[in-house]
């Protein structure tokens, strides 16, 4: 009796981008970015941003999570604490901002936070450095404090306009009982049912969003007259 063989795996060169892609989460936050000029949470990655006319804005509990990475990396190190702190208190601001039905975040509330946000970063990058080489992995920490750095205004977009959500929850609460279907059943259906199938929870979930009931919704759309969303006014 011949004993199996086993195809050796290639090894495959490992790029820096592909290494943000690897390494640091915020780099896709599982959510493709709408065609207009401020979209809600997107992965990131250098595709997405290849769309034109389209602002991100990177999921906050992505990032988070990398900084509780950096934390245990560096248990001696203050700032991955101090960055996540900084951005949950901002995050919250922003929250009772949205709350409180105001246009902006005010300024008391905020100055304090950013500052000790940037201040956490530059002391990241000073005490992780890169390490010299042409294609050379780097360490995820700092891949994300470059991150962090270079993409501040996608990291803190949500600051600037309360629409925006900070994280990409909500699509990936979306976007799940699809996927735990498919775990389940192991496949999904023809290509003509889950067409169908996503077109009407892709309805009912953007209509849910904009307080329309879903029956209300289901409703108007089997008596011809479907519910449309606005039309986003381009700033």
């Amino acid at each position: 009796m011949t004993g199996s063989t086993r195809t050796p795996s290639r090894t495959r060169h490992k790029s820096p981008e592909s290494s943000v892609h690897r390494k640091v989460h915020a780099e896709f936050g599982g959510r493709l970015p709408r065609k207009r000029p401020v979209a809600g949470t997107s992965p990131g990655s250098p595709p997405y941003d290849k769309f034109p006319a389209v602002s991100h804005q990177l999921c906050c509990s992505h990032l988070l999570r990398d900084l509780e990475d950096a934390a245990q990396s560096y248990p001696a190190a203050i700032w991955p604490r101090q960055i996540a702190d900084a951005l949950r208190a901002l995050i919250h601001a922003a929250n009772l901002a949205r709350a409180q039905g105001l246009a902006a975040i005010p300024g008391r509330d905020m100055t304090g936070h950013l500052r000790l946000f940037r201040h956490g970063v530059r002391v990241g990058l000073s005490q992780v450095r890169r390490v010299p080489g042409v294609n050379v992995e780097q360490p995820p920490a700092r891949l994300l404090l470059e991150c962090l750095r270079d993409r501040e205004d996608d990291v803190l977009r949500f600051l600037s306009d309360l629409r925006i959500p900070p994280t990409s929850n909500q699509a990936e609460r979306d976007v799940r009982p699809a996927k735990t279907q498919q775990k389940i059943s192991g496949r999904l259906r023809s290509e003509k049912a889950t067409r169908d199938r996503y077109a009407i929870r892709g309805y009912i979930s953007t209509a849910a969003k904009h307080g329309i009931s879903t029956i209300a919704a289901l409703h108007d759309a089997l008596a011809g007259n479907p519910w449309l969303p606005p039309v986003p006014t381009i700033t």
